[in-house]
This record gives C-alpha cells, structure tokens and sequence, in this order.
C-alpha cells in the first residue's frame, strides 16, 4: 500500500494568513504611535513654559519701568512675572533679576547699578527664569521628575525724556 503525502492546496495556505496583516500593523501602529503622542505632548509643556516665561519678561520689565522707585518696581515686576507664568499654567518658583546700565555712547564706561535705574536714557534689563517638568515621567526613573531650564531676558529704556528720580 501507497501512502500519498498531502501538501495543503494553495487556498487553504491563504487562508491560514488572513487576517494577520491587520494585527500586525495594529500592533505596530500602537508600537510607534505612543511614543509620537509622548514627544507632542512633552514639546507642547516646554513650549508653554517658553511662552509663559517670555511674557513674564516682558510685563516684568514694563512694571518695573512703571514704578516709582526700585523697591516699588521689585514687588511689582515679581508680581506681573508670577501672574504672567500662572496664565499659561506655569506654577513652578521663578526667579526675577533685575539690571540697569546707564546711557552712554561707545566710549563711556557704562556704568550699572540700582542707581542709574532712574536716569533718562537708562535701559532696564529683566531676566525671568523658571523650569517646567516632562509631564508623565515618574521619579523611579532617576533622581527626580525630569525638567527644562527656562529663561528669558526682555529690556526696555526708561525714557529718554523723563525725569531723573530724585
């Protein structure tokens, strides 16, 4: 007696592949799509804390310009700054820095300080740093939740037709 060996007909060998195209691109699509979704989305929070500290820079720097006098000017630059970062959801400790340099053509030796603050020509200088966290990102992975430096400078004359402060 004769044993014939059977292969499987070419449709049946088909049909054992349906359907297996679709999972793996879902897989592979879930693969690559959580990734992608995480980069946006850490891109989009540095992207607020870059705009938020810009306008913090530039309210600082124009409160400051506004007051009275240096300490008035402080408060009230520290004051725009935080109310500035708290509207684009940026809670986060910001440091406010504060400096002037005197009018002067390119042979004077400019002078800086809080004094020259008040002088006609002056231009005050504000730099408003802060830092904003990666969001999702648990502190088992290090030493603590990852974050991004942020910083920026905004400056602005006092006037170059005001009066001098006392």
């Amino acid at each position: 007696m004769r044993r014939e060996c059977r292969r499987p007909s070419r449709s049946r060998r088909r049909r054992d592949q349906r359907g297996s195209a679709v999972i793996e691109l879902t897989w592979l699509g879930i693969l690559l799509l959580v990734p992608v979704v995480y980069v946006v989305l850490a891109v989009f929070e540095v992207q607020r804390g870059a705009f938020g500290v810009t306008s913090a820079s530039r309210v600082a720097a124009r409160a400051y310009a506004l007051a009275p006098t240096h300490e008035e000017g402080l408060r009230a630059a520290e004051a725009a700054a935080e109310l500035a970062l708290t509207d684009q959801g940026v809670d986060r400790p910001l440091t406010v820095d504060v400096r002037c340099s005197a009018p002067g053509g390119a042979g004077d030796a400019r002078r800086t300080g809080v004094a020259v603050c008040r002088e006609p020509g002056a231009v005050i200088t504000v730099v408003v740093g802060t830092s904003t966290e990666l969001p999702f990102m648990p502190e088992v992975l290090g030493g603590g939740t990852p974050t991004f430096a942020l910083e920026s400078t905004h400056a602005v004359p006092y006037g170059q037709f005001r009066e001098a402060a006392p």
